[in-house]
């Protein structure tokens, strides 16, 4: 058919992204004119590639939104939200936030949203310390290492530290609930490039279509989904999915939209990121 329109798709490869668009990877939902070509690589990739413009439509950090706001919007489902929970700061001994001070933090990417909550967090404690990146799946075990004093954690490392003999040192998900008296911790977005115009909401609506067919097939989208899922045992993948594939994926809502306007406000009147002229966000 002449009119087939082809699009990128940037996502991790983790297994709740992969429970989200399982459903367009095997068929499963009618997209009409539209194909997606995945393209699975790490999300501090995905957001240096978002910075280029490279993608149709991509996962990013919440925080690299600031740096791309001029060229992707929005989209209102495939967003990642910690509800008192999310990213946090692990160590080998029991410390306060406070003994973070000049200490090295691996962190898994500087423009990922944890390292830019993690430091409004220590800002206002006025904790400083020496951020080192490192690739997100090995940050448990450098920490155990002594290669580094502590480790910003993300995806399933927040269920396993404590098997490691790790101490939770800070969790984001609760700072960010208490500073905001309850909004959600922005972590992920879906974005779209803006050159998609008129025919974004018709995009925007197959990819919540995709999420909500995951949603409603659980069981079958979770079989798939442990393909990526780095030996997670079933349970604790379908633990993993649930905390970032459920209501605010489909939509962020009003409460979702305000938390990611909050954080981005924040953020630059600290001096951490530029401003955001204004959040664009699809309507469908």
């Amino acid at each position: 058919m002449s009119d087939i329109v082809h699009l990128t798709l940037g996502h991790s490869p983790d297994p709740d992204d992969a429970f989200m668009h399982y459903a367009l990877a095997k068929d499963r939902i009618d997209t009409g004119k539209y194909r997606f070509e995945h393209i699975l690589q790490d999300i501090q990739t995905l957001n240096e590639r978002a910075t280029r413009g490279e993608l149709d439509i991509t996962a990013i950090s919440v925080h690299a939104y600031a740096y791309v706001s001029d060229t992707y919007a929005l989209l209102p489902s495939g967003a990642s939200m910690g509800d008192r929970y999310g990213p946090m700061v692990v160590a080998r001994e029991a410390w306060e936030p406070k003994d973070l001070k000049d200490k090295r933090i691996a962190i898994p990417g500087l423009m990922t949203s944890a390292y830019l909550e993690l430091r409004l967090a220590l800002a206002e404690l006025g904790v400083e310390f020496e951020a080192r990146v490192c690739p997100f799946d090995e940050i448990i075990a450098r920490v155990k290492s002594g290669e580094f004093d502590a480790g910003l954690i993300i995806h399933e490392g927040q269920l396993t530290y404590a098997h490691e003999g790790l101490h939770s040192v800070l969790e984001l998900g609760l700072w960010w609930d208490e500073l905001t008296g309850g909004l959600p911790l922005p972590l992920g977005a879906n974005t779209i490039h803006k050159r998609h115009g008129a025919a974004m909401t018709d995009i925007a609506r197959i990819l919540e279509n995709s999420i909500r067919y995951g949603l409603d097939h659980r069981q079958e989208a979770l079989d798939y989904a442990l393909g990526w899922a780095r030996d997670m045992e079933t349970d604790l993948a379908d633990e993993f999915v649930g905390m970032y594939v459920n209501h605010w994926t489909l939509d962020y809502g009003d409460k979702g939209r305000a938390a990611i306007t909050e954080l981005l406000e924040r953020a630059h009147k600290a001096g951490l990121i530029p401003a955001v002229p204004g959040l664009e966000f699809v309507k469908v």
